[in-house]
């Protein structure tokens, strides 16, 4: 069975849409990446031709760099001497040792009633059937709801319910 015709041209639009729309998608990224790249060029070319770059034809040393540097100063007899600095070695006090405390015993606890051994397995059943499962630990049915659970909605996709499987 064929689906109805208003399906045939609404699918056919939707992929015209979605055609026109990734064209211009892709002709708006090429854009930001030919103007990322203008830019970087821009930036570029500043950084050469401005202050401190590669090419600054105008640059001449400031006044006070072409005068000749000032005599040192005349010395005047030595050095005061420098004050005598702390000593790097410490002094550690040992402490006293401490007296160790007298902690009581918990009253003993029972020790718990051993567990029976299980049994020797049979040599004449497989290795699977001698496994036996922990007594203590026996699960519980979950009580069921009231009557039977509702069979699942049927599901109704983009364009109608779904196509039965083929026989």
């Amino acid at each position: 069975m064929q689906p109805p015709k208003y399906l045939n041209d609404f699918s056919k639009a939707l992929a015209t849409e979605v055609r026109i729309l990734l064209a211009e998608v892709g002709k708006l990224r090429d854009e930001r990446r030919a103007l990322q790249y203008e830019i970087a060029e821009l930036m570029q070319m500043k950084s050469k031709h401005g202050a401190g770059g590669e090419f600054a034809p105008d640059w001449r040393p400031s006044a006070p760099m072409l005068e000749a540097p000032p005599p040192p100063p005349a010395i005047e007899g030595p050095p005061p001497a420098p004050t005598p600095a702390p000593p790097g070695w410490r002094v550690v006090h040992k402490r006293p040792e401490r007296k160790p405390r007298m902690i009581k015993a918990p009253p003993a606890v029972p020790a718990p009633a051993p567990v029976p051994a299980p049994p020797p397995p049979k040599p004449e059943m497989p290795a699977w059937a001698q496994w036996r499962p922990n007594p203590l630990l026996a699960p519980t049915p979950i009580p069921a709801a009231l009557g039977l659970s509702p069979a699942p909605p049927v599901r109704a996709g983009l364009f109608g319910p779904s196509t039965p499987p083929p026989k």
